[in-house]
């Protein structure tokens, strides 16, 4: 597994060398690649050197490459990434938050796949790793996680197969009107987000409606969203006001409860594959591994 940092810089290099050792306890031998704790401004290094780390993850031998984080960064490089080449390189890209926007970036402009899942710094280095994320990732990477169920008690009836794509909504939200936001037409969108207020949710999910892309799609999933303070003037407007607001307008199943997020237990998911959904009797059941 190669590791590369290209977005928000490293805030301790020790939490590289703990997520290097559980990563070898896993079974993956990793290799980070040597500017990975280059700091410029709040950047992993200059977008010149952020843009030579992706370049050389393509060529090395280690067939996994994870982001060391999020943060904020890879929006700018888009333009610069060689994607035919990140889709022909064969590697398997791994990340959250602000590597969204790479995942989506590839799908749109190769239809190539990667996903959405663990980081290095916030997962494998945390003072506590959680033992379900590192499972499933592992499982998730030698292809053996076939369905991921999880406990969705007010989700819509839903029985669908679509492709999967999406992850942070800020990130999403981001690339509407540009040659980086897929067109999927049938999908099954997954959302998460943190430290966005309801209102600033409520109000990308309003973009991504009026852009035209949440009624093309077969769900729309949500994961995780954490860390927002809520105030006197909400007067009782919260997130779940938010889902009763996208169900009633959308018109598309809602699906609620995926393990995914900024969050300690995370699942691993394929950006830009074809999967089932399905809910009942209080459960959704992600298929990610089917012949369709």
């Amino acid at each position: 597994m190669y590791l590369i940092s290209p977005s928000g810089a490293v805030a301790d290099p020790a939490t590289i060398d703990l997520a290097r050792a559980r990563l070898g306890e896993l079974g993956f031998k990793t290799a980070v690649d040597r500017t990975a704790l280059a700091v410029h401004e709040r950047f992993a290094g200059t977008d010149k050197q952020r843009l030579a780390g992706i370049a050389r993850a393509l060529k090395q031998k280690h067939p996994i490459v994870m982001a060391t984080r999020g943060g904020y960064g890879l929006s700018r490089l888009l333009p610069f990434i060689d994607w035919q080449a990140v889709a022909d390189s064969g590697k398997i890209f791994i990340g959250q938050s602000d590597f969204t926007v790479f995942s989506l970036a590839l799908l749109a402009q190769t239809g190539a796949s990667s996903f959405a899942g663990p980081t290095a710094v916030y997962d494998f280095g945390a003072k506590k790793m959680d033992d379900l994320t590192a499972d499933l990732f592992g499982e998730s990477m030698r292809g053996e996680l076939e369905i991921l169920s999880f406990e969705s008690p007010d989700s819509d009836p839903v029985d669908a197969r679509g492709v999967l794509w999406g992850g942070n909504l800020a990130m999403v939200a981001s690339l509407i009107g540009t040659p980086y936001m897929p067109n999927v037409d049938g999908g099954i969108l997954f959302l998460e987000d943190v430290a966005e207020h309801p209102f600033r949710v409520e109000r990308m999910l309003t973009q991504l409606w009026h852009a035209g892309i949440l009624a093309r799609q077969k769900a729309i999933v949500l994961g995780r969203f954490t860390d927002y303070r809520l105030g006197a003037h909400d007067n009782g407007f919260d997130l779940p006001s938010v889902i009763a607001w996208l169900r009633s307008t959308v018109k598309v199943p809602v699906v609620t409860g995926l393990p995914y997020g900024h969050v300690k237990v995370k699942a691993t998911l394929p950006v830009g594959r074809k999967v089932g959904i399905a809910t009942g009797e209080g459960m959704a059941h992600l298929v990610l591994e089917e012949h369709f």
